[in-house]
């Protein structure tokens, strides 16, 4: 197998210009771009490391900047495409490999750099990735474990490959045409950032006059239905993006749903008022109706939270299908054709199907239930597809001395 091992774990500089050019592979997983970089070769302090992302990815180098298009990075000024993950590799023999995930959340408008969440489309490149490095295990479509730090929940992901056909090329909703099919299955996905399935300790509650749902499946996130905040649940993204008026309600109830839930920065103090205002990432948001189409289970229109998504993430769409199992739910309330099937474990199975912008997603549910009806959700699993777009080096123009120092010093 072709390896890029080598090639892609080593920092150049220009001899003419004296630029320090940086390796990153840039890559599409799911409905989500973004960066893989080799965790070795990064600046080991958190300044450095997100001055090397912001100048990589066209954000703000400090402050903000209004409406930033990142014209000079490779950001395209939405956080579906502002994921940055960091990879090392914890274990590898001829049997299995086991990776290591850290996700950087960018912004286009600020260099606020959010390091709590994963991301489970970006998440589907890791293994293209590993395979384009010559990781993964001589066998027909190899598996590998990701434990990502920022949630500490671990991923087992399947490439389908095999040495007499190569790829397995499949079609996903928001993306045209074929590619490498992967799939992934989140392992024991509750409570990522609460430690509960319910953060508040209810199925549903009340927040700014309106019945809410806040579930913690893979990431947490809080469910409105539609109607409830005047809207029909059919409007694109760009309609809702526009609606400042709605949008500022969302936020009021998301950061009062973010207190209850007692989030928390990456440094373990609880988020103020403040920072759960201009949080990139927790909590997600999402506005839920009926499906229109027959082959789904419920709709949704979903926030990342400050933007409307083009289609539905799949660490939401995780949690969205986990709490159409809660009773007592807005989501429960909501979904319709929910079939449960036995699995010879002992655990139910159920295939949730998922309507948004884009088409449909299909998530799998994995749960157990006790006699008194306490639902333990074990295992959550999807189907992406993953692509390299580009792999090589990027001019770290208007890089500081200390990091070209901390970049070059060590491999000269």
């Amino acid at each position: 197998m072709h390896s890029s091992q080598e090639k892609f774990t080593s920092v150049n500089v220009n001899t003419a210009t004296g630029v320090v050019e940086f390796p990153v592979y840039y890559m599409r997983g799911g409905t989500s771009t973004g960066l893989v970089i080799w965790e070795g070769i990064a600046p080991q302090t958190k300044a450095l490391r997100e001055e090397l992302l912001r100048l990589i990815m066209g954000s703000p180098l400090s402050g903000s900047i209004l409406n930033n298009n990142q014209l000079n990075g490779l950001g395209r000024a939405t956080p579906t495409t502002n994921k940055v993950f960091f990879v090392s590799v914890a274990e590898q023999s001829e049997q299995r490999v086991k990776l290591v995930s850290t996700l950087a959340q960018l912004s286009a408008d600020h260099a606020d750099i959010d390091w709590s969440v994963n991301c489970g489309n970006m998440s589907s490149a890791i293994p293209l990735w590993a395979y384009d490095h010559g990781l993964l295990p001589q066998v027909d479509n190899p598996e590998l474990e990701i434990l990502n730090t920022n949630t500490g929940v671990a991923t087992l992901a399947r490439l389908y490959y095999t040495k007499a056909s190569g790829f397995e090329l499949t079609e996903i909703p928001g993306i045209h045409g074929c590619y490498p099919s992967v799939d992934l299955f989140l392992q024991n996905p509750v409570g990522a950032k609460t430690g509960r399935l319910l953060p508040t300790g209810k199925a549903k509650e009340t927040i700014d006059g309106i019945e809410v749902s806040c579930v913690d499946v893979a990431v947490p996130m809080v469910m409105v239905k539609a109607e409830d905040v005047g809207m029909v649940g059919d409007e694109t993204p760009s309609q809702l993006n526009d609606n400042l008026e709605l949008k500022q309600r969302l936020m009021a109830i998301w950061v009062e749903a973010g207190l209850r839930m007692g989030l928390k920065t990456k440094q373990g103090s609880f988020m103020t008022v403040e920072e759960l205002q201009r949080s990139e990432t927790i909590p997600k948001i999402c506005l839920i109706t009926k499906p229109k189409h027959n082959d789904a289970n419920i709709a949704v229109r979903y926030f990342t939270p400050q933007k409307a998504h083009a289609s539905m993430a799949v660490t939401g769409g995780c949690c969205l299908a986990s709490a159409c199992l809660v009773d007592g739910s807005v989501a429960a309330q909501v979904a319709e054709r929910i079939q449960r099937q036995k699995v010879a474990d002992g655990h139910d199975v159920t295939k949730i199907r998922i309507e948004n912008p884009a088409g449909v997603l299909e998530t799998e549910i994995t749960y157990q239930s006790d006699p008194h009806c306490k639902l333990s959700i074990t295992g959550a699993a999807y189907k992406r597809t993953a692509q390299i777009l580009v792999k090589g080096w990027v001019p770290l123009i208007g890089a500081s001395a200390k990091l070209r120092a901390a970049l070059t010093l060590d491999r000269d």
